[in-house]
């Protein structure tokens, strides 16, 4: 885990960009507090300069970058982790190697195949840069779930990139934002796609490549993988549940093993929920000195450590040479929203953020690398809201008492049958939409806002209209959702301790295989339980007990609603963002309508669950706030 940044530029001179690379450096630091580089190469008319910040993980001796091949002077910066390294590295068998990690079995790979060859053999998280002198291209690229960021710009000709966006902004110069994007931000709570809310910065879209011509100054896009969750899913194999089950937990097992390569100790958050512990049960079978980090809560409706002991002790002697760290996540957390502003760069609008960061924070003083259970929901469909889907679908074709029955176990449904829009696209707004549309356009004070024109969402995949509802949806969650929002605040907060966090939920042999499973083994209705055959494994293999295994799911959130509400206790930037003068400065948000959603924030039926409460509402409006505070260029 590190940060990278560089620059292609045919004016610049030397010097000019390696004090432009340093700057970009010193900006993403805590990307790599351990060391840092900065070279440039030339290349006919231009210049390709490379910048390094490193967090030692693996190959502690030899694994600084930039790392070069001898024959070509190929090189390459590489931001996270290989975890195939070794197996890729046995089948090279003719070169002399400098280093004993990761990056340099990346180099070797992609001067050998093409890029999408090369990649499509890579198992990990990681955002690159090749530069191939004897093709005159610069190759940038990204892991397939997007777990690493990449962002890039073009500044009067010259072309920027880099693992934050800060860096971009110091090296080439301030971006405007995109209000445009604010409807698509209040309705989803983050941007989705290639665009960001800043002019002329995008992301790298996960699964893919981009191509710099070094000759012509032009570059073009392209897909290496897409795991849409859709041709595999129109003919599920046909194995058998247990089948399935023996699968899944070597794979499971391998993706934890994989993940358990490093130099340094690596250990593992924990929570209530299935995905944590089970990941944690793994490791601890691998590595029994495990180290594990939970955050508490003092509302006991948001505090899973209860659950996490009763986890603890039903593992009997698995965890008895682990370390249990625990730290009580609390309204004070409030007085940092800028400092997580500020990290994430983007804005989004999720309670997660205050206990991700804290759980962070509490890792980072004992280990460099943790494993999480994030992609779990994403994958095997772990939502309230995949349950939903696949109960409308036995809804709207039962008699009355199945009706009634199904009504009983889940009271939303009625409305929700009755509502639900036939397009994918628009059932995952519907599913998401924190504003109405006259909210939305009174907060943005528009004179209209029609929610149907945002489902171009630029990221989502295509879909044949073929599909079963709830691989489309797990197709467009997948998509959209899990890196531009659930990943990228994780990435962010994790890298602001200097920390790398690993998902083996995220490993792609596990998305393909849960792309096959038919939908029957991920939601079970009888049960009505979200990823079935995850708790089944689990436990039919010992890592969960039969309580944790069969356990309501519950979100890993934080209580706003009972921090929001009570203003005596608020920080002084909270009270300056919410009640002071801030909002009225910017001249972005309606006034009146931000006072009115302080009203609206209540305790009365709200808790983990609430997927959309006055807090939630109010939440958005703080963070955009602060977010404007901080990065507003225009």
């Amino acid at each position: 885990m590190c940060g990278i940044h560089g620059v292609i530029s045919a004016r610049q001179d030397v010097a000019a960009m390696l004090a432009k690379l340093a700057l970009m450096g010193s900006v993403q630091a805590h990307r790599g507090p351990d060391a840092e580089a900065s070279e440039v190469y030339a290349c006919g008319c231009r210049r390709v300069g490379f910048g390094f910040v490193r967090l030692a993980i693996l190959d502690l001796a030899t694994g600084m970058q930039p790392v070069r091949s001898v024959s070509d002077q190929a090189t390459l910066i590489f931001n996270g982790q290989l975890y195939n390294y070794l197996e890729l590295k046995s089948g090279i068998d003719d070169v002399a190697w400098l280093t004993k990690g990761d990056a340099e079995v990346a180099l070797q790979m992609l001067r050998r195949f093409a890029p999408e060859v090369a990649l499509q053999a890579f198992n990990g998280m990681y955002a690159g840069a090749f530069f191939d002198p004897e093709k005159r291209r610069l190759l940038l690229f990204r892991d397939r779930f997007g777990i690493k960021p990449l962002y890039y710009r073009e500044v009067d000709g010259e072309f920027w990139f880099s693992s934050e966006i800060k860096p971009l902004l110091q090296a080439g110069g301030p971006a405007g934002l995109r209000r445009e994007a604010f409807p698509e931000l209040f309705t989803y709570r983050y941007v989705p796609g290639e665009e960001t809310a800043f002019a002329g910065i995008k992301r790298l879209p996960p699964g893919s490549y981009l191509v710099y011509d070094l000759v012509s100054g032009t570059y073009k896009i392209a897909s290496y993988w897409q795991n849409s969750f859709l041709p595999e899913s129109e003919n599920p194999e046909s194995f058998s549940l247990s089948e399935a089950e023996e699968r899944l937990y070597a794979l499971f097992v391998d993706a934890v093993r994989l993940r358990l390569r490093s130099d340094v100790e690596v250990g593992s958050f924990l929570s209530g929920g299935i995905d944590s512990c089970a990941v944690a049960a793994a490791a601890a079978d691998l590595q029994p000195e495990l180290d594990l980090f939970t955050i508490a809560f003092r509302d006991p409706a948001y505090n899973e450590l209860p659950a996490v002991q009763n986890f603890l002790a039903a593992a009997g002697e698995r965890f008895k040479k682990a370390r249990h760290h625990v730290m009580f996540c609390q309204e004070n957390m409030l007085a940092e929203l800028p400092a997580l502003v500020k990290a994430i760069e983007e804005p989004i609008f999720l309670g997660a953020v205050l206990p991700t960061d804290q759980v962070c924070r509490l890792a980072s003083r004992q280990v460099k690398t943790v494993l999480t259970g994030e992609g779990a929901d994403e994958v095997f469909a772990g939502y309230r809201k995949f349950l939903l889907e696949m109960a409308t679908l036995e809804y709207l074709k039962a008699d009355r008492a199945g009706r009634l029955e199904l009504e009983h176990s889940y009271p939303e449904l009625e409305h929700y049958a009755a509502a639900r829009a036939a397009d994918p696209l628009q059932r995952y707004i519907q599913s998401e939409a924190l504003f109405s549309e006259p909210e939305l356009a009174r907060l943005l004070g528009c004179k209209e806002i029609r929610v149907a024109d945002l489902q171009s969402l630029g990221a989502a995949p295509q879909l044949s209209g073929r599909e079963h509802p709830l691989n489309a949806a797990l197709a467009i969650e997948s998509r959209c959702r899990l890196p531009d929002y659930v990943i990228l605040r994780l990435d962010k907060l994790a890298m602001r301790h200097s920390l790398e966090t690993r998902t083996p939920f995220l490993d792609y042999r596990l998305a393909e295989f849960a792309a096959r499973l038919p939908v029957e083994y991920k939601i079970n209705l009888e049960r009505g339980c979200e990823k079935f055959i995850c708790r089944r494994t689990f436990s039919r293999y010992g890592l969960l007990d039969e309580e944790s295994a069969w356990r309501r799911k519950q979100p890993f959130t934080s209580p706003l609603a009972s921090w929001l509400s009570d203003r005596k206790c608020w920080p002084e930037v909270v009270s300056e963002a919410l009640a002071g003068g801030m909002i009225k400065r910017h001249g972005v948000l309606d006034p009146k309508m931000s006072q009115a959603l302080l009203s609206q924030v209540t305790t009365a039926g709200v808790g983990p669950a609430t997927l959309v409460s006055g807090a939630d509402r109010l939440f958005a409006v703080l963070v955009f706030t602060l977010w404007y505070e901080e990065f507003c260029c225009d």
